[in-house]
């Protein structure tokens, strides 16, 4: 199949509606448009560049779940969630009442990709993994009574309060486990050539298209292009997330999508989403790098804390997975006293390391501001 003579569908007559009932994408793909190339080999040495990076930073998964914390902060913040990326490190009791479903949400989203990265060393990526992956994600929270794991038996629809005035309607759920089905083959197929890159880019449309789950569909779609791109060996570590460059640029993606659908425009669409793995690519590789610089500095300065300067350290490296502490963080994961863990706090306040986040007596919350930055550009 031609890009450029690609048709994505048709619509069918529902009683009072349309679905949208996508062809199947598991066939060779072709394209004349050279720009395409061009953002293909540009996409592709940023990711190599990114991944070499994952490499050969020193214990690098001290670093990598904060890429999961802002993944999963920024793709729930898309479905309209309001906890901010400092809120997602803390524990429910700091959270106010009034934001722990979004923060539940957040939660889930962190567990699901850690859960599923995990799976992938078991587990061919499959429906059955982002099903599972899906149930995680909806457990406890407001979607959880809406088949969680399950493929939908119903209608669903996008935009709008109901099919009558929906921005745009998937296909019938008759067709979803069929459309699903040939996707993961899509996924495997090793007859066709088809750069995986590109792979990611339909599939990722198509999904969406299918949008198979009754909901999380948009944050299990954005969810699987890392999944796609370690299962095949693009990358070592899930380092590249594209729901910031989606988030910043929301318009153009839903728009990029839509021009499929209505306009059989699979150009459009695959050049942002090449732009967008080149640029996310890109900025990761620069976060690394301030992050190596970062913890050069601040590790020479817990040098001269004397005695201190081991626990120090430890403090240190928890403090890369979770910036965002209280006193009894340090207690509970470095197995200190009250007195020791306030000791502590208190010299990394006294180097600027840590920062008194909320201002009060009691209850005080510290954050690595610094470091916490790093992820909020």
């Amino acid at each position: 199949m031609k890009f450029e003579t690609f048709k994505a569908g048709r619509w069918a007559k529902r009683y009072q509606y349309q679905s949208f009932e996508p062809v199947p994408v598991n066939h060779p793909w072709t394209w004349e448009d050279p720009a395409i190339n061009t953002l293909l080999e540009q996409a592709t040495r940023a990711l190599g560049e990114l991944n070499a990076f994952s490499l050969i930073v020193p214990d690098i998964d001290l670093f990598i779940q904060m890429h999961v914390v802002k993944e999963a902060q920024t793709s729930s913040k898309i479905e309209g969630t309001q906890t901010g990326i400092g809120e997602a490190l803390m524990e429910e009791e700091q959270i106010s009442p009034e934001k722990r479903d979004d923060w539940r949400e957040v939660r889930n989203y962190i567990e699901a990709v850690n859960t599923a990265i995990i799976e992938l060393q078991n587990l061919p990526l499959s429906n059955r993994l982002l099903k599972r992956t899906h149930a995680i994600l909806m457990r406890s929270a407001r979607g959880e009574h809406k088949l969680p794991g399950e493929f939908r038996t119903s209608q669903n629809w996008i935009g709008g309060s109901s099919l009558n005035d929906a921005t745009f309607i998937p296909p019938h759920r008759d067709n979803v486990p069929e459309l699903m089905s040939d996707l993961e083959k899509f996924w495997h197929n090793e007859e066709i050539i088809v750069p995986h890159l590109i792979r990611a880019a339909i599939s990722h449309y198509q999904f969406e298209t299918i949008h198979p789950f009754l909901d999380g569909n948009g944050r299990i779609g954005r969810l699987f292009i890392p999944l796609y791109l370690i299962s095949h060996g693009l990358l070592a570590k899930p380092s590249l997330y594209l729901s910031d460059f989606f988030e910043r640029n929301r318009a153009s993606y839903y728009d990029a999508l839509m021009r499929v659908r209505v306009g059989n425009d699979l150009i459009h669409w695959v050049r942002f989403f090449l732009n967008g793995v080149a640029q996310t690519a890109a900025k990761g590789r620069e976060v690394f790098r301030q992050i190596l610089a970062l913890r050069s500095e601040v590790e020479q300065s817990v040098m001269g804390m004397g005695k201190r300067a081991a626990t120090a350290h430890q403090t240190l490296n928890l403090l890369y997975r979770k910036p965002v502490i209280d006193a009894s963080d340090l207690e509970r994961e470095l197995k200190v006293s009250t007195p020791t863990a306030n000791a502590l706090i208190k010299s990394l306040r006294n180097k600027g390391i840590l920062v008194e986040t909320t201002g009060q007596q009691r209850g005080r919350v510290y954050a690595f501001d610094r470091y916490l930055s790093l992820f909020l550009s």
